[in-house]
This record gives structure tokens, sequence and C-alpha cells, in this order.
């Protein structure tokens, strides 16, 4: 009948849209996608507010077995809920098209995502560049080093996000290792941002270098490497160091 992609936002299962929540209430089963991002709160509390049994959609369940998902949407409403929103993350644009391709509707309800929250830090959104990706198993990895280096050279900033598996997440200690360790000064600037959109968010403006010798405690994290900086934004970083 319809499966919604739903965006949970970053924070906890209160920051559902009520759109969002209408249509979970309305499906026969509700996916978790859960290898994308990290989810900051227990999934019994989303259950507890959804008033929904929640089903665990690791990769494996969400990419290689998405047929199944789709088969049951043709008979019946279905969720697969997404922290942050659907398409921040470009793996759900598949699942789309299979849908489609099978003549499954699909219904794509929006919400926060740190392609977005990353405005708190007071760095201009328009002046990104690509977003790049550090995975956990760099050794021969050169991607994210030229991203960063096209995105400096017109002046614009670098989103890197690290790698997440079921066992460990990457912390921005690890990526700046990295970072060094591919040619990036060790005195380069960059932004910290720990559980973006969460009460308990962090946000830290500091060298590659202490950046890896720092304790992490709250996850998921990101870095910004800065391009230029307008004086508003240089202004804004302060207030983080």
């Amino acid at each position: 009948m319809v499966l919604y992609l739903i965006g949970l936002g970053l924070g906890n299962e209160k920051d559902i849209t009520l759109r969002g929540l209408e249509a979970i209430k309305k499906c026969s089963k509700v996916y978790l996608e859960s290898y994308t991002s990290l989810l900051q709160c227990k999934k019994e509390e989303l259950e507890k507010l959804y008033g929904k049994k929640i089903i665990p959609a690791n990769r494996e369940k969400a990419e290689q077995r998405s047929n199944e998902i789709i088969q049951l949407a043709k008979t019946e409403e279905i969720a697969l809920l997404i922290v942050g929103d659907p398409f921040a993350a470009t793996t759900h644009i598949a699942l789309i098209l299979e849908a489609r391709e099978k003549n499954v509707p699909v219904k794509v309800i929006h919400n926060a995502s740190i392609l977005t929250a990353i405005g708190e830090t007071g760095l201009e959104l328009y002046k990104f560049g690509k977003t790049t990706t550090v995975p956990l198993d760099n050794a021969h990895v050169k991607v994210p080093i030229d991203v960063i280096a096209q995105n400096k050279k017109i002046g614009l900033h670098t989103l890197v996000l690290f790698d997440i598996t079921p066992k460990k997440m990457m912390h921005a200690g690890e990526a700046a290792e990295y970072l060094i360790r591919e040619g990036i000064s060790k005195k380069e600037r960059v932004v910290i941002c720990s559980s973006l959109g969460s009460d308990h968010q962090e946000i830290l403006y500091c060298t590659l270098e202490k950046a890896m010798q720092k304790k992490y405690s709250l996850y998921p994290q990101c870095m910004i490497l800065p391009g230029k900086l307008h004086f508003i934004e240089e202004e804004s970083l302060k207030q983080w160091e």
C-alpha cells in the first residue's frame, strides 16, 4: 500500500515530527535503520512514545534484503525509520528507486540532519563543499584528503563524517591521526561536533593535534575543516575554543 521513509531527527524519541508520528501509528510494521548513524536514545523509548514495536534493520536487512520490506509494502503500510533525514545517507535512494520500480508508493517525511545542524557552529551552510567520510580501515585511503584539498582550493568548508560499524564508532582523535598521517598539518584548526542535536552536544574548535589528544565520550561525531572564513564565521568559532 505504501512505504514510508521517516526521519527521526538527531536528538531523541521526541524529535519525530507530528506528521511522522501520525504515519507510524498507521503502519503495521515499523523498521529502524541502524547503520548510517547512531540513535541517541534506546529503541524502547521510541516504542513507548510511538506505541509500536520497532524491528531493527541492519545494513543487510535494509539493503540486501530490501525486497522483503518492499513486498510487505505492496499490501500493508510499512515504515522505515532513519536517524536524521532519509536523504542524508545516499543508500536510501536505491531503496526508493527499487520500490517505485515495483509500483510501491513511497512517502518521505523529512527531519533535521547533520547536514543542516552543523550550521550551529557558525559556519555558513552555503560555503560547504563536498562531504567526505573517513573509514575505520583507512591505511590506503586517499579520497578524504583529495576532497579536503579540492574544497580548500576554492575556499569551501569540508564536513568530514566518521565510519561506524555495529562494533565500533570512530572518534575525532582517530580521524585527526589519519589526517595528520596523510600530510595535513597538526596545527590545522578544525571544528569537532559530538552528539550534535542532543541536549548534551559538544562543539570544539581546536587544532588537529589537540583533537588527537582529547578524550571522547559523546557520539556520533564529525569534524569540519574550515575554508576561507568570513569575519562573522571567525567570531562564531571563537565561542567554541
